[in-house]
């Protein structure tokens, strides 16, 4: 093998600088060092390399004499020197959550089934100081948190290598190198075993028709085919062989093992039968089961990718540079990598560019496009002083955005960090089947030697093939896949939508709801005031009396007076503005005086028109006369009724609980066609309303906004809080809207029923393929081929059934979901005094 170009040569190098993989073209990360400028082939090893040499540590690159022959032993050169434990360095991919808890996001390689990441959750979970883990199969992701006085992630990292994996921090370019390198390499496999498979075919053909065939070509013919098979063995199938002994060492019996024992036992048999020239040989039988195997396998990968790509989308969305304004208000302009961001920096966002970060727009007037994080088809309108997230793309006009919130503590990143923590948790239907498939192989081991041994008795020329089938017929792979398929890609479609899944059962859950609790303000409703209906009296026009309303509030962020200006226009301007607290205001406009208020304070005390007791009233007065009244309202979502009419045709019973007057609660319900209702409810009233329906059998959904909701929340089966909301109800809620889209609680509904008839689907085929292939093979039935086809198609009919969920697609209106036919509960009534 040839030694990598020394340090001293690095200029002339095409390889990054930091982890020693080629650059892609028209890829440009560079790196600064010792005044030379070096490249790097993606941007995390740009923002590691860059931050080891900024932190004084560039000894690391001028002390090493070779850059790494592979991305392996760049991490573990890193690992050695206890780099990534530099807080420097963390701050990329590490989140601090207290004063020594930690959490990472880490990519693993090597995983190739469900048994892997099993693994790899007991091991990293059983190291002193680790807190948790949870690894997402379909995307090698792991979050792992950690006390960081107890362990150090150097230590994690070298944890996971010791048992055969291969663990580094995320990066979405590394993680896209890695799924290329694991393609090409699944494909030489597969192209290897599919040609010895081929040849081999082609030698073993003869044997089996021809009558007149001499022991002499019949013997040539077997050591032509040991030669074709031993690449497939101990390459094509060298995976199985390192999983299955590092199952031993572990005292572990993975899903390997069977594989390995079955391809180990027909090939040790043929060899023997080779070199001793009597005896049957299973070359044929070897190579096309490897083959058929591999194919799955292949398909599977892909599949999964697939299945996971909603987090990879997501992920992306940060762009890996941006340009920074350094000496703002001046326009002096700089590229610069994102990782290299600071809060407070000022950065320009082009129509057509990707916001880099969570800030504030101190500049400009567009339209930002938030679709890929709230579901929102419609692009949102931003302006100074607007808060916009990063990863959503600006559409029309140059934006001027001051960085607040950077890595870890974006929007974006919370999302994918929920979104892996719901997608790596196993509802209890998962977790049963983890159960079974932990004990398979060892039941598996021990029919397989009993049915060997009779078999033996029977008839000793079929005990070879007969095992053999046995062990590659059974699929504990299905068993395992059958859960985490189905809930990565319902997520994933679901967060699409906008509703973001952060807790694992929570799919579970809303697939058996029978109530769905709301909250009014915020959720049903806009949450903030607007003017419902203009009474301009004494002759004066609607027109005229809203901008007279609009300029005597134009200076305060009272809800009301918000409400006031976005209903009037801002034509004329008052003077002499002085606020009474609790009352109104006053002021002057063109020499006369005016009062805006309460009635009591500007109209003497005059009664307001009469109205369905909903609205508040403003009164407009010049000098002592009455010259308008303002009705003002928080308004439903426009989409709240037909959403609400969604739910109930879904066999859903809704509830409105609300703190709000009588009057108000009334008319939202009466206007969104909700029969149980109940208004003046604290939130310990919420609470126990919720608790009533719990003890009637009902499994209750609630949704809510507000931190007076967070209790009833926590308290519900299951809870959904509005994006909009407060965070603590967020952090309370199992599911959140990103958008304020309410047609999307239906879509998960209905998409949550979906996703269990599938996991239940998958389960059924896993235990039922099994319960069938077991017996038939053991009777013979089933030759080592066809079992290698049957164990290969049962876990890939997982994985593709489940990736249906991806393009689910809500049914058009009308009865779609019957409920269960229980009957009708009475409404649980409120604590006393509610």
């Amino acid at each position: 093998m040839s030694v990598s170009p020394t340090l001293t040569d690095a200029p002339s190098f095409s390889g990054c600088f930091h982890c020693g993989l080629p650059v892609p073209d028209g890829a440009s990360y560079p790196i600064q060092f010792e005044s030379e400028t070096k490249q790097a082939c993606c941007r995390g090893c740009q923002a590691v390399a860059q931050t080891i040499i900024d932190s004084g540590q560039g000894a690391y690159y001028t002390h090493r004499t070779a850059l790494p022959a592979t991305p392996r032993e760049a991490e573990a050169e890193l690992a050695q020197l206890g780099l990534y434990d530099l807080p420097e360095i963390q701050e990329s991919f590490v989140r601090v959550e207290a004063e020594h808890i930690r959490e990472a996001a880490l990519i693993l390689e090597n995983i190739v089934c469900a048994a892997c990441i099993w693994l790899n959750e007991r091991h990293i979970a059983g190291l002193p100081g680790v807190l948790s883990v949870e690894i997402n199969y379909a995307t090698r992701r792991a979050r792992v948190r950690w006390d960081n006085s107890r362990i150090q992630l150097s230590a994690i990292l070298k944890a996971v290598s010791d048992i055969g994996y291969i663990a580094h921090p995320f990066d979405p370019g590394r993680s896209d190198d890695i799924h290329r390198r694991e393609r090409n390499t699944a494909i030489k496999r597969l192209a290897i075993a599919g040609l010895g498979m081929m040849q081999v075919m082609m030698y073993a053909l003869p044997t089996y028709t021809a009558t007149d065939m001499t022991d002499d070509i019949r013997l040539l013919m077997s050591w032509a085919s040991l030669v074709l098979t031993i690449p497939v063995v101990l390459y094509s199938a060298w995976p199985f062989f390192i999983g299955t002994w590092r199952d031993f060492k572990r005292r572990t019996l993975g899903m390997d093992v069977p594989v390995a024992l079955g391809v180990g036992t027909a090939f040790v048999a043929s060899v023997y039968s080779t070199f001793s020239g009597h005896g049957e040989v299973y070359y044929d039988s070897v190579t096309m089961f490897v083959f058929l195997l591999l194919t799955g396998r292949f398909l599977e990968m892909n599949a999964r990718r697939r299945a996971g790509a909603a987090v990879e989308e997501l992920v992306k969305l940060i762009p890996a540079a941006t340009t920074r304004l350094p000496h703002w208000p001046a326009r002096d302009e700089e590229q610069v990598p994102v990782a290299r961001l600071t809060v407070g920096d000022h950065v320009l966002v082009r129509p057509g560019e990707t916001l880099p970060a969570d800030g504030e727009v101190v500049e400009g007037d567009s339209a930002v496009s938030e679709a890929m994080l709230t579901g929102e088809s419609l692009p949102v309108s931003k302006s100074v002083k607007a808060k916009v997230v990063g990863g959503s793309l600006n559409q029309a006009s140059p934006l001027v955005v001051r960085v607040e919130k950077l890595g870890a503590d974006t929007r974006l990143a919370s999302i994918v960090r929920l979104l892996d923590r719901a997608q790596s948790e196993k509802p209890r239907i998962g977790q049963l089947a983890d159960r079974a498939a932990a004990w398979f192989v060892g039941l598996l081991l021990v029919i397989t030697v009993a049915v060997g041994l009779v078999w033996y008795v029977v008839d000793p020329s079929k005990v070879l093939w007969i095992v053999v089938s046995i062990l590659v017929v059974t699929c504990p792979c299905a068993l395992g896949l059958a859960t985490p398929a189905a809930l990565t890609t319902a997520t994933g479609r679901l967060t699409r939508l906008g509703l973001l899944t952060t807790r694992g059962h929570a799919l579970e859950t809303l697939a058996r709801a029978t109530d769905l609790v709301f909250d009014k303000t915020g959720t049903l409703t806009h949450g903030r005031l607007s003017v419902r209906r203009v009474v301009p009296l004494g002759g004066r026009s609607e027109s005229e009396v809203s901008a007279i309303a609009a300029a005597l509030e134009a200076g305060s962020e009272h809800p009301i007076a918000r409400a006031l200006r976005d209903a009037g226009s801002a034509s004329i301007v008052a003077s002499e503005v002085r606020n009474t607290p609790g009352r109104g205001v006053e002021g002057t406009i063109a020499g006369q005086a005016y009062r805006l208020g309460s009635p009591r304070f500007a109209a003497a005390g005059a009664t307001p028109p009469e109205s369905d007791g909903s609205a508040s009233w403003v009164a407009l007065a010049e000098a002592d006369e009455l010259i308008a009244w303002f009705a003002l309202a928080d308004t439903p979502r426009a989409d709240a009724p037909a959403a609400l009419a969604d739910l109930q045709r879904l066999g859903l019973r809704l509830h409105l609980l609300s703190g709000d007057a009588e009057a108000a609660v009334k008319a939202t319900a009466q206007q969104l066609g909700v029969d149980d209702w109940h208004a003046g409810a604290l939130p310990e009233d919420k609470l126990a309303y919720v608790k009533a329906l719990q003890q009637q059998g009902r499994i209750v959904a609630m949704v809510g906004d507000g931190i007076n909701d967070a209790p009833v929340l926590a308290g519900a089966q299951v809870s959904i809080a509005m994006g909009e909301g407060a965070d603590v109800a967020q952090a309370a809620a199992d599911m959140v809207m990103l958008g304020s889209r309410l047609a999307t609680l239906g879509e998960g509904v209905e998409l949550a029923r979906k996703t269990q008839q599938i996991i239940r689907q998958n389960l059924g085929w896993a235990l039922g393929y099994n319960l069938i292939a077991i017996p038939a093979a053991a009777l013979g039935f089933v030759t080592p081929w066809l079992a290698g086809i049957g164990m290969s198609a049962s876990s890939l009919l997982v994985v593709l059934n489940a990736l249906r969920l991806s393009d689910f697609i809500s049914k058009d209106s009308g009865v779609r979901i019957q409920d269960s036919g229980n009957a009708r509960p009475e409404a649980a009534p409120l604590l006393p005094g509610s």
